[in-house]
């Protein structure tokens, strides 16, 4: 019985770790659709790029700015022009937009990643 009642509670802990984790929003977090939404709509955003030099010249977000996810931590103070606009940021995935949103909301900015990066965008793309 004892060992019983032991079990049960760690499972219970565990389902509810389990509920509480995969509940949670990224609240940094923007789909591709909300952010044309906001770009359609919002004239106070600045859309930075954190893929290489490469990766943009392939295409990219129209009036993006490029600073790649490796050198935005040295880079940071060139951002400070527009520490009163909101930040969506965006990669090729969602993953390397994901650091560079948090390097930025460090640094006192308001950052949004846009979650699945450029591969779930459907809006244009400069080439």
């Amino acid at each position: 019985m004892n060992s019983t009642f032991w079990f049960a509670i760690v499972l219970g802990g565990i389902a509810l770790a389990i509920y509480f984790l995969s509940s949670g929003k990224d609240t940094n977090a923007l789909s591709a659709e909300e952010v044309q939404q906001k770009i359609a709509s919002d004239t106070n955003i600045v859309i930075l790029d954190v893929r290489t030099n490469i990766e943009y010249t392939t295409g990219h977000l129209p009036n993006a700015l490029l600073i790649p996810v490796q050198e935005l931590n040295e880079r940071i103070t060139e951002l400070n022009k527009f520490k009163d606009k909101e930040f969506i940021v965006y990669c090729r995935s969602g993953n390397r937009s994901r650091t560079a949103t948090s390097i930025l909301t460090r640094n006192g900015f308001k950052a949004f990643n846009m979650q699945g990066g450029i591969l779930r965008w459907t809006g244009d793309i400069v080439k």
